[in-house]
């Protein structure tokens, strides 16, 4: 739903700063809640594994340090990202929200994956397809994604692209970095899964 929504938005949008579309207004009231929702049953899930295996859950204090960089992107969504894109941009980058929201276009492939690594399904060749339709869609939805969006606001301005970030704000650059740094690592922990499906029999494991 959010990519296709980003989509749409990003389409629509001919002009990258001062276009809008009034699904970029609708949308992010919308998908606030899921990111609630999402830290709740992460920490059931929590729970029942624990349960499930017969350990102590360790309460919310052990589920904050597991998922700490899942809960922590969460919250970032919800009391940084979203305010910011209601309240802060005043209407303006509907162009930039929607490629930021087609991003999330790997998300139904990460779920995917471990639900057949849970079924016991992680040597079919349903897995091995889903890994690198996985990797691919990460590349070009997240790590690419930042260049892309720096090369769209060159081209409005007139820009060479090494140029774009001396004409912006430093709290821009910053933003971008501190977004696009997380994607850098859960990208290569998927190179990582992807070379452990992939590499061949009686190879040497890749170093940790």
């Amino acid at each position: 739903m959010a990519s296709t929504a980003g989509y749409i938005i990003s389409s629509s949008c001919q002009h990258v700063i001062d276009d809008q579309h009034w699904l970029a207004a609708a949308y992010l009231p919308f998908a606030v809640p899921y990111f609630v929702y999402d830290v709740y049953a992460m920490y059931l899930c929590h729970l029942q594994r624990a349960q499930v295996k017969g350990h102590s859950p360790g309460g919310a204090g052990a589920f904050l340090c597991h998922e700490r960089l899942m809960v922590l992107h969460h919250g970032a969504m919800v009391l940084v990202c979203f305010p910011v894109a209601t309240v802060w941009r005043q209407g303006k980058g509907d162009f930039f929200l929607g490629c930021l929201l087609m991003a999330e276009l790997s998300t139904p492939l990460v779920c995917l994956g471990k639900v057949l690594i849970l079924l016991h399904l992680q040597h079919t060749a349903l897995h091995k397809l889903n890994a690198v339709a996985l990797l691919l869609t990460f590349l070009l939805c997240w790590v690419l994604l930042f260049p892309y969006l720096y090369w769209a606001y060159g081209r409005h301005r007139g820009l060479a692209l090494l140029r774009v970030p001396s004409a912006l704000p430093a709290a821009y650059n910053m933003t971008a970095i501190a977004m696009a740094t997380p994607q850098l690592y859960w990208f290569s922990l998927i190179c990582r899964g992807a070379w452990r499906l992939f590499r061949p029999a009686g190879s040497p494991p890749r170093p940790p």
